[in-house]
């Protein structure tokens, strides 16, 4: 199939983004487009305007913010990828895992937080990271955290006028760990469970979240709680599994996969 017919404008500015979003109520953002021209093409999407931001300079920058790295929307995976960032390590590795290298060079991050596929790497790594998701608006300007930015599957608390503007990641520590750990049926594809976990002794940060699911990753806190007490001898099978029993339903494999998913990005955090 193709698209239904839609204008397409590039404005020169953010300031131009915005005011094109409040002029149209039938508009959508692209950047990347990975997500959005396949279902342009199956006609599931049927916006009367195309605005593309992926060039939009305000949303392409990397930033040292002292205390965090301000991440642009318009921020393609690839480049993730290809940066190192000492105090967010993190990103790097979550970048170099998601689809294929084409996929890496178009997709963006704030693309894949907006888009809220469930099963997507981002809205569960920038929770797991205690990330916070700036937007902008005909409202002017807010901080949403990233966890709970995500409501439901391709649901999120960005209004019709607002769009996704950066992503804010605090830093860790020398002695923080983590680990990310996902399931795919083969390299390149959606996981079929994932898991994210950030331990920074010196931010107190226990961070454990569970992905892959019907809706916004889940947090694991009370696990997350007693490993960054009791370290690796905390990670029992039990304990693992009765946390994930209590945020996620599922038949015996797919509850086996996270269980999995879980232990296997906690023993990575634990890896000499």
């Amino acid at each position: 199939m193709k698209a239904s017919a839609f204008d397409y404008v590039r404005p020169p500015d953010l300031a131009g983004v915005l005011d094109m979003l409040r002029q149209f109520s039938g508009a959508k953002l692209i950047a990347g487009g990975q997500s959005l021209l396949p279902l342009l093409n199956l006609r599931l999407a049927r916006p009367t305007l195309l605005i593309d931001i992926g060039r939009t300079e305000a949303l392409r920058a990397i930033e040292d913010r002292g205390t965090h790295v301000r991440i642009g929307a318009a921020v393609t995976h690839a480049e993730l990828e290809d940066c190192l960032i000492p105090d967010c390590p993190m990103l790097r590795t979550v970048a170099g895992g998601i689809a294929y290298r084409a996929i890496r060079n178009r997709g963006t991050v704030g693309g894949s937080l907006a888009h809220a596929d469930p099963a997507a790497d981002w809205p569960l790594a920038m929770a797991a990271l205690g990330a916070t998701v700036v937007v902008e608006g005909k409202a002017g300007h807010r901080r949403l955290p990233a966890d709970g930015f995500m409501l439901g599957a391709f649901q999120t608390r960005l209004e019709e006028d607002e769009l996704v503007v950066a992503v804010d990641v605090p830093k860790l520590s020398p002695d923080a760990r983590y680990g990310y750990y996902k399931f795919c049926r083969k390299t390149g594809e959606f996981p079929e469970a994932s898991a994210a976990a950030v331990f920074d002794p010196f931010s107190r940060t226990a961070r454990l979240y569970l992905g892959a699911l019907s809706g916004p990753p889940q947090p694991l806190h009370d696990l997350a709680a007693t490993i960054a007490r009791q370290g690796l001898a905390a990670i029992a099978d039990v304990a693992i599994a009765d946390a994930v029993d209590r945020v996620a339903a599922g038949d015996s494999i797919e509850r086996r996969m996270r269980c999995a998913a879980v232990t296997r990005a906690l023993k990575e955090v634990f890896a000499e």
